[in-house]
């Protein structure tokens, strides 16, 4: 990928928008595969059995060649990661002196999942802070693994940081952690569409994914995945689409007790969303067409030279070799200029995030250098 590709998406042209890791504008594919689905609504006898099925089974499959996963029967449909995690902490056995390792300044849906089955279970929190003794050159990885034991139950983490873009080691961290038949359950929202991702290195006991952000589709859908150690599990929605044989519409009365196979029985209840299935597909075939290989050099290409431009005024950004390209926080080392700094940004109309400590900057294939550059003005007249 040469050029930007700002043609396929609805944004206004004059707008520089470098805030996909908070939403993604529609691609007109995905825009227009969603309102020709609002369009067969209007008359529900264009309707069938295999609308409630094949959208869903094709979001599987595409969904699987991304994540690298042989089995579509490992992928599920979720409304949201919130949704993914409770049937991960619903299913896992905690126990007292058991401990879940999470990062700090992890996004909430990836925190209160576990903050709850410790309530319940006695199970404990420890929160791995990003850096470690001061001055220490070790990696958050390796402040991770460093408190890896026989203690630790669970692993929670994102692949890339949703502040500051780092990227976990996970294989080394799935490693460790088998050593004490642990669990590694993680977020892929704001990584997987955008970074390469394989769940048959990794091997994640869940991987959950929100749709509307790397993932390029609507708001109220997500993808996750479960691995073979929840095929015995108990979902936290008792819905007839998760059952076996629900395809039989005339015999839906004869109350099947067993559920689909493997990650189905986790599905959540409407899974058919109509529109939302659609425009998922839509997006997933775009991803696929430019693959996350491409979306990632593309991302570093026109980020190259803002990051000199950022050393060069103060700013603090993740080592190029433990960050992502797509995503990425920088910082002030002088808090107290950040309310000034929120200002310039808001007045300028370039769309960043302010999230923790962290500006939070997320180019997408829409974007070229020229909106970095403009960023980085701002950024520099803003520090002095």
């Amino acid at each position: 990928m040469h050029t930007h590709q700002k043609h396929l998406f609805n944004l206004p042209e004059d707008s520089i928008y470098l805030n996909a890791a908070y939403m993604t504008p529609n691609l007109k594919a995905v825009a227009e595969a969603g309102m020709n689905e609002i369009e067969r609504l209007n008359d529900p006898t264009r309707f069938s059995v295999i609308d409630f099925f094949d959208p869903a089974d094709e979001v599987r499959r595409l969904f699987s060649s991304l994540v690298d996963c042989p089995d579509p029967a490992r992928i599920c449909i979720v409304p949201s990661v919130s949704y993914g995690m409770a049937n991960c902490a619903r299913n896992i056995p905690c126990q007292p002196g058991d401990e879940i390792l999470i990062a700090s300044e992890q996004f909430p849906s990836h925190y209160y999942p576990w903050e709850e089955l410790a309530k319940t279970s006695g199970a404990s929190i420890r929160v791995v802070q990003r850096y470690g003794r001061k001055n220490s050159p070790s990696t958050w990885t390796q402040h991770i693994l460093d408190q890896i034991g026989q203690q630790t139950k669970i692993v929670a983490l994102p692949v890339v940081h949703w502040s500051y873009g780092t990227v976990f080691d996970l294989m080394a961290i799935r490693d460790a952690i088998s050593a004490h038949e642990g669990w590694l359950i993680i977020d892929g929202t704001q990584s997987v569409g955008a970074l390469p991702f394989s769940v048959s290195q990794v091997r994640p006991d869940a991987l959950i994914c929100g749709g509307y952000k790397w993932l390029l589709g609507p708001y109220g859908i997500g993808v996750a995945y479960y691995g073979p150690r929840f095929d015995g599990g108990t979902p936290i929605e008792q819905s007839w689409m998760n059952r076996e044989n629900s395809h039989d519409f005339p015999r839906l009365v004869d109350y099947n007790p067993n559920y689909r196979p493997k990650a189905r029985r986790y599905e959540v209840g409407e899974s058919a969303s109509f529109i939302y299935l659609k425009m998922m597909v839509a997006a997933l075939q775009q991803i696929k067409e430019w693959t996350p290989v491409a979306i990632q050099a593309y991302c570093r290409e026109i980020s190259k030279d803002f990051f000199v431009n950022l050393a060069e005024a103060g700013y603090v950004v993740e080592k190029p070799e433990s960050r992502c390209h797509h995503l990425f926080g920088v910082r002030l080392e002088d808090d107290k200029k950040m309310d000034g700094l929120r200002m310039a940004l808001k007045a300028s109309g370039i769309s960043v995030s302010i999230r923790g400590h962290a500006i939070r900057i997320s180019p997408h294939v829409y974007n070229t250098s020229d909106d970095l550059d403009q960023l980085a003005e701002v950024l520099k007249n803003a520090s002095k």
